[in-house]
């Protein structure tokens, strides 16, 4: 199985605005599809989807944006541009972990940790999950499930906290797409929700099929046209990779839209046939 696997934003009519700033901040980034719904873009050649979809989630810090940078001064320019009209949850300075690192929410909404990185490692942007309250302790276990679920997938490496099985930070690729995750100590007002999702293109509905059966099952929810959330509250879209083309097509595209807003699993079969 072959797919193409991102972060999906959702915004309240900003997505366009948002992805033409970041692209103006990151190296290699550009806007490759608008539309009133939906816009594409690259971040140093990582792909995004930001969503209008309305006022009705809002991001929080259980997932967030981590970027390393080669430098401290780079580090110090993406920070000073992101800063623009948002607010630190961390200050940037020199930590125990960084020479260089800032936690900050930009003025959409989205969280960034932004880091200099280590002189061994390899700049990245990479979702990072934080597992919080209830799900404090779950990260091992979500890291478990997901390079399970998708084949051809690994943990990088893992740090526990010290004396016990929690993870204090943790980097795993699926299929080659890198992501970050920790468990978060303490009582925090925010969780997991719909404004981050993680998007997968499937080619066909077999492997739509497998991930969606997999990732809603022993405590994961379902929900409309090709989303749902797995057992720890992370919310997915698993849709197949010609929704594009269907959608560009003038003659098919209103038939198709209304055949995905009545489906919960998407049908490839039904997709073409509508």
């Amino acid at each position: 199985m072959t797919n193409q696997i991102y972060p999906c934003l959702w915004f309240d009519g900003q997505a366009e605005a948002a992805a033409e700033f970041y692209c103006s901040i990151f190296k290699n980034s550009k806007v490759t599809m608008a539309s009133p719904m939906v816009v594409n873009f690259e971040l140093d050649g990582k792909k995004f989807m930001g969503l209008n979809g309305g006022p009705m989630f809002k991001f929080t810090p259980a997932i967030s944006i981590f970027a390393t940078f080669e430098t401290i001064e780079e580090t110090n320019e993406v920070w000073d541009k992101l800063f623009e009209g948002g607010k630190a949850l961390m200050p940037i300075d020199k930590y125990n972990w960084s020479e260089r690192y800032g936690w900050l929410q930009d003025k959409f909404g989205l969280t960034w940790q932004i880091s200099v990185v280590n002189p061994s490692a390899t700049p990245q942007i990479k979702p990072s999950m934080l597992f919080v309250n209830e799900k404090f302790g779950k990260a091992q276990e979500a890291i478990n499930l997901y390079t399970s679920v998708f084949e051809d997938s690994a943990i990088d490496f893992l740090v526990p906290y010290p004396e016990t099985n929690n993870v204090l930070y943790a980097e795993f690729n699926l299929k080659k797409h890198g992501f970050i995750a920790m468990d978060g100590p303490g009582k925090h007002e925010y969780t997991f929700n719909e404004a981050f999702s993680i998007v997968v293109d499937c080619q066909t509905q077999d492997e739509i099929d497998h991930y969606w059966n997999q990732l809603t099952s022993d405590g994961g929810q379902e929900s409309q046209c090709g989303w749902l959330k797995d057992k720890f509250g992370v919310s997915w879209q698993i849709v197949p990779n010609i929704i594009g083309s269907l959608m560009s097509n003038p003659e098919k595209a209103q038939k198709v839209m209304q055949a995905i807003m009545q489906m919960k699993k998407m049908d490839i079969e039904k997709l073409i046939n509508a």
